[in-house]
């Protein structure tokens, strides 16, 4: 018995050092991709981070703690902004060829995919949320995060397309 434990400790401890030597011998360089900011995926990804981020402060710079709807936009729109500041990161520095081991075409479209329906539920609660008789003073922001909202949507709306084309000829293949 103590000898199929032995050969399957081997086999989990070579798997696990190929992949640690894979890893290390492939990022030791930091490659750069100049072009993926020209594309029309990566300038998607730019608009989400810029807009995503006009979407929370404008929230965030108002008393949106009184209406218990805006907690679900502040969410939605704070959590997917970091992460897509994360996969432009992965992008950029193209450690997606450095990790073959993750499905990138099918993350991708999960996240995108994800993205887009979060974000426009979270846009129409949003915009349906901002009222001028709740609080005078905070309307301003309130509908020009709705706005910006519903732009947000639309990016990760084009990027989930690009992200199914791209998911759609890897799994033909």
């Amino acid at each position: 018995m103590e000898e199929p434990q032995r050969v399957r400790s081997q086999t989990v401890t070579t798997t696990a050092s190929s992949f640690a030597e894979n890893f290390s011998t492939s990022s030791s360089s930091f490659a750069y991709d100049r072009e993926f900011l020209r594309t029309l995926p990566g300038l998607l990804i730019v608009a989400e981070i810029v807009l995503g981020l006009l979407v929370w402060t404008l929230i965030a710079g108002t008393e949106y703690f009184r209406v218990p709807a805006f907690g679900w936009v502040m969410f939605v729109a704070v959590f997917y902004w970091v992460l897509t500041v994360f996969f432009l990161i992965i992008y950029i520095t193209m450690t997606y060829t450095r990790i073959p081991q993750v499905p990138w075409t099918t993350v991708g479209l999960c996240f995108n995919g994800s993205a887009f329906i979060l974000y426009l539920s979270a846009a129409v609660v949003d915009a349906s949320s901002v009222s001028p008789e709740r609080d005078s003073h905070n309307f301003n922001s309130w509908a020009a995060s709705s706005f910006f909202a519903f732009l947000v949507t639309i990016c990760y709306a084009g990027n989930t397309y690009f992200s199914f084309i791209a998911w759609r000829s890897r799994t033909i293949q």
